[in-house]
């Protein structure tokens, strides 16, 4: 694959393959520190969103008929899930044939709650999956990224430019 078609020009030239940095960092998750850790690599990460197609699943050609293109959510015993992806390779262990939508972190924990989901699930098929919950999905969804400084972390967000 050359490249994925891109919504806009942040994403020129994207393959679809993963961020090493973000991928190292989600393996080394072990304890709320690098569990922090992979959440701020993820920050400046390009993820895929899956869509697939929704609706009518009959066998019956309807020319009226148009297909809806929905994000994937998984649903378990701990709650509802948003489904992304650091790469196409980790998509495809999931599921052949979804199309990926190149996202950022905010804007799919702003899907997240639109969707219906409770959580977003990164990885789901592997290799290191990740759940994002709680005040770290809200901060993101307001535009917020998570820095780190020698002493620490810390919730950042661009200024506005009006």
């Amino acid at each position: 694959m050359s490249s994925l078609s891109q919504p806009s020009a942040r994403f020129a030239g994207d393959d679809g393959s993963p961020d090493p940095i973000t991928r190292a960092a989600m393996a080394r998750v072990v304890d709320s520190t690098s569990y922090t850790r992979a959440l701020v690599a993820l920050c400046s990460s390009r993820l895929l969103m899956p869509i697939v197609a929704s609706g009518d699943e009959t066998d019956h050609p309807d020319p009226d008929r148009h297909a809806e293109m929905a994000a994937v959510k998984l649903v378990d015993d701990t709650g509802i899930h948003l489904l992304a992806f650091t790469g196409i390779d980790s998509m495809e262990a999931w599921q052949k044939g979804a199309r990926p939508v190149l996202c950022t972190l905010d804007d799919l924990a702003a899907t997240v709650k639109e969707s219906g989901a409770e959580r977003l699930l990164i990885d789901v098929a592997g290799p290191h999956p990740l759940v994002i919950e709680g005040m770290p999905l809200e901060q993101f969804a307001q535009g917020f990224a998570l820095v780190e400084f020698e002493d620490g972390f810390a919730w950042a967000k661009a200024a506005d430019e009006n």
